[in-house]
């Protein structure tokens, strides 16, 4: 066989068969009734398929992969998992030397090598944009003084970060290492998230700060007056930085404007009663909430003790309010011992 004529062969057989007869608009409307995963799998069979799903004019009629579930911290050090759909998990233990970074869907891990600094670090987050790459990072923040540091974190315990270690998959090292010379104050269980190739997370001083994978910062001010009683996160939802600040009587969400910008608007103003109800109104300090990634959509997470008649027992429920009906929905009991941060799982199905 002459060199190449077989890859010939294989292009004439794809080029005459029906399937290729077919034009793209009524190709994507097929694809728009298969699940989400097919349309992955469609995109390997060839590069006009593959142009197809990832073309952007195309993405409102595909299927979307979209929220499956939540992770969270238990008391005991151990990781679950609850998925809406009411399955409940027990990951195992995190008390191990290394990073663990895992595809629940795919169920391939990666370890990634403790540094160091890692007996040191107070606060580690992964760093992964699927609509990007299928690389990500690992950001190790390690504080200004090593005392206390590798121990239990505590809800709400706050800890001064002066240095941060970057991980990248690609390069399958610990690329940067990058410390400044004022602290900066950060609740340990703060949420953070990737955003054009910047990890955010909200300071204790009124502040959003993005590390970048090249190992540049950003601040922006906070869209709000701070207050010591106030708590604060970030969030990415429908391809916008999100900022979550609950005060003393109401929970209000802002957008960032623009990727460079540093306004923000004002999105959602919602009270503890119309997010809580009345059932759960005095229970004001003992929820978190996280916000949908795609729709205007809250998830409360509510933490408090219930009296039985022998005893108190913690309880742990997931709700959702959503904001256009304000309907509010209970979904599933976590169990005792739960803990932020509550971070969202969207399944990632494929790997390049």
């Amino acid at each position: 066989m002459a060199p190449g004529t077989g890859s010939c062969k294989k292009k004439r057989d794809t080029e005459s068969s029906p399937v290729s007869e077919l034009s793209d608009d009524l190709l994507v409307e097929i694809f728009s009734c298969v699940p989400y995963r097919s349309t992955c799998c469609c995109k390997c069979v060839s590069r006009r398929w593959h142009d197809l799903v990832s073309h952007p004019d195309h993405r409102k009629k595909l299927p979307q992969s979209t929220l499956a579930g939540i992770f969270y911290q238990i008391r005991n050090e151990n990781t679950g998992y609850q998925s809406l759909s009411g399955n409940w998990t027990r990951l195992g233990p995190n008390n191990i030397a290394d990073y663990v970074v895992c595809n629940p869907v795919t169920e391939r891990w990666v370890v990634v090598r403790a540094t160091n600094c890692s007996s040191n670090a107070s606060i580690a987050r992964l760093g992964f944009d699927p609509a990007v790459s299928s690389h990500f990072h690992v950001f190790e923040f390690v504080p200004a003084s090593s005392v206390g540091a590798n121990r239990p974190t505590i809800a709400g315990a706050t800890t001064d970060i002066k240095s941060v270690g970057i991980y990248s998959s690609k390069a399958a090292v610990w690329a940067r290492r990058v410390g400044w010379k004022s602290p900066i104050s950060v609740r340990c269980t703060s949420e953070s998230v990737l955003f054009r190739g910047m990890l955010y997370l909200s300071t204790n001083a009124g502040l959003v700060i993005g590390f970048g994978v090249e190992g540049n910062r950003r601040v922006i001010r906070a869209p709000m007056t701070h207050s010591d009683d106030d708590v604060h996160n970030v969030y990415l939802s429908q391809g916008q930085l999100h900022f979550a600040n609950k005060g003393t009587s109401e929970l209000s969400i802002w957008a960032l404007d623009g990727s460079n910008g540093e306004n923000w608007t004002l999105k959602h103003n919602v009270t503890h009663l119309q997010l809580l109800g009345i059932e759960f109104s005095s229970f004001v300090w003992n929820y978190d909430v996280f916000v949908h990634p795609e729709k205007s959509v809250i998830f409360i997470v509510l933490n408090y003790y219930s009296s039985l008649v022998t005893s108190r027992q913690s309880c742990t429920k997931l709700m959702s309010y959503t904001v256009d009906s304000k309907e509010r929905r209970f979904i599933c009991d976590l169990g005792p011992n739960c803990r932020a941060p509550y971070l969202s799982y969207v399944p990632f199905f494929s790997d390049s």
